[in-house]
C-alpha cells in the first residue's frame, strides 16, 4: 500500500462523533472522550461563550 492521500481514504469507516449523553448533540468525540458542544468529559460546567449567543 502506498503512503499519502490514497491511504487517507481508509480512515472513514469508524464514527468519530457519537451523541452526547449530556446535551444530546452528535458531537461527543469517541477518541478524546470530550463533547465539542457542551464540554462534557472535560468540565462539569456547560460550555458557553458570549460570542456564540443568539440574539
Amino acid at each position: 500500500m502506498t503512503k499519502g492521500t490514497p491511504s487517507m481514504g481508509k480512515h472513514g469507516s469508524k464514527k468519530q462523533h457519537i451523541p452526547c449523553r449530556r446535551c444530546g448533540k452528535s458531537s461527543f468525540n469517541v477518541v478524546k472522550g470530550v463533547c465539542a458542544s457542551c464540554d462534557y468529559g472535560k468540565s462539569p460546567r456547560l460550555r458557553s461563550y458570549s460570542w456564540a449567543k443568539r440574539h
